[in-house]
């Protein structure tokens, strides 16, 4: 496992906190091709009788109460040139562990992790690509559209809070980007679908990428994947389930994609 330590904190907007990491046994992070690479977080419990460095196994052997709580985040940025590490927290209050941890974090403070891993990347050989989810998928949208040069044409609907909670996203390529605010929405949870339904396609063919809330994942795939021509290539996937944990999402995903292959 890889272990890294703070080096700066920046909160890029009111709900996410930019840490760069560097240190520790960094030198041995071997970065993935793709896009959406990211990384497994092992957050230590308060009280526990261990600290970062740590064994995994045996800080798993502490009891349930005291084990690493593990999260995922995709890598904003990696410097292989400095081998420093980007990752952006998506805030939800104080509740949770990674949050918590992000906010409070300052220069110094040690993180351990697994990874990384991932598996998508833009197809070059596509006419254009399509990017969706919020705030939990913009690391990933964020990395791709940064790859990509001037031949590129893009679209990309993400849903934020409000316009104080867009990012700056720098990018070569070609980008019809439309952000859409759920506060100010009376639906909030159907911004993406019935964004996606008033979406003229550009011509020629396509890729996507899509990501986000459940629910909504789940109903933008089979929008897609019914009433759409079909992408040539596709990483369609939930993140995260409203009015769950981590931890009880993770117990009922299998089934949840188990019964998503049947809406088409």
């Amino acid at each position: 496992m890889t272990f890294a330590e703070v080096e700066t904190v920046e909160w890029v907007t009111p709900g996410i906190i930019r840490i760069v990491f560097c240190g520790g046994n960094l030198a041995e992070f071997e970065s993935t091709p793709f896009a959406d690479q990211y990384i497994n977080g092992q957050f230590v419990p308060d009280g526990a009788p261990y600290s970062v460095p740590f064994d995994l196994d045996e800080a798993r052997a502490s009891g349930d109460e005291f084990r690493p709580r593990s999260r995922r985040f995709t890598v904003r940025r990696w410097n292989s040139e400095t081998k420093k590490l980007t990752i952006d927290f998506i805030i939800h209050g104080d509740v949770g562990y990674a949050g918590p941890w992000a906010q409070n974090a300052k220069q110094g403070d040690k993180l351990q992790f697994k990874g990384p891993n991932g598996g998508y990347n833009p197809d070059p050989n596509v006419d254009w690509h399509l990017f969706m989810g919020d705030e939990s998928a913009l690391p990933a949208i964020s990395a791709s559209l940064e790859g990509l040069d001037s031949s590129a044409k893009c679209v990309a609907l993400v849903v934020v809070n409000d316009q104080a909670h867009e990012v700056a996203i720098k990018t070569e390529a070609s980008v019809q980007f439309m952000w859409l605010h759920r506060f100010s929405s009376n639906n909030p949870d159907q911004l993406l679908l019935n964004a996606l339904k008033d979406l003229s396609f550009p011509q020629g063919t396509y890729d996507s990428f899509v990501h986000g809330e459940a629910g909504e994942v789940r109903a933008i795939r089979k929008h897609l994947l019914n009433e759409r021509p079909e992408p040539v290539k596709s990483s369609i996937s939930p993140y995260w389930r409203r009015h769950h944990t981590d931890e009880a999402w993770r117990k009922v995903k299998k089934d949840w994609l188990e019964k998503q292959e049947n809406d088409i």
